[in-house]
């Protein structure tokens, strides 16, 4: 689901049942989405709203901590020693290796956050969010501003794994 979140009661529930579904929304009250009371409030994650939009659907939620150019020049080959990784966090254990499956194919390792309630730990304004993969002389902050955004630097599993431990909500 490649949609705004405001938008995610449009996704179609019939023809997604029983199919896993990468969930790669992100809560922007202020810019698109107004005010959504469980997020707000801390009581549900982006995920677990797709979730209960589709019932019969394996939500995983995956890609929406990494600027969209950087998820392109950070691909590397399985094994190789600067390949970086990408969180994801579900509750289907089968959908997440799926997931896993895919990143590993598009040239990603996987860090396995949770499940979907765990999703937060990824989401904007947190450690393990999209700044953390800007190459040495760029920044997030710079790119708001219209500056480059450099072609990205690698996070490894490790370093992943430590930024998600470091969320707070």
């Amino acid at each position: 689901m490649a949609i705004s979140l405001h938008a995610y009661r449009t996704v179609p529930v019939e023809p997604l049942r029983g199919r896993s579904v990468i969930d790669t929304s992100s809560y922007y009250p202020e810019q698109r989405d107004a005010r959504i009371a469980e997020l707000a409030a801390g009581t549900a994650t982006t995920g677990e709203l797709l979730q209960a939009h589709l019932p019969e659907s394996h939500v995983v939620k995956a890609f929406r901590n990494i600027f969209f150019l950087h998820l392109a020049n950070l691909v590397r080959s399985s094994g190789a020693a600067d390949r970086s990784a990408l969180p994801i966090a579900g509750d289907d254990t089968a959908a997440k290796e799926q997931v896993t499956a895919f990143l590993d194919s598009i040239g990603y390792d996987t860090v396995d956050a949770g499940p979907l309630a765990e999703g937060w730990r990824f989401e904007r304004d947190k450690p393990a969010h999209s700044k953390i993969y800007f190459s040495e002389g760029h920044s997030y902050e710079d790119l708001l501003k219209g500056g480059d955004p450099g072609p990205g630097g690698q996070v490894a599993a490790d370093t992943l794994r430590q930024r998600l431990a470091e969320a707070r909500r």
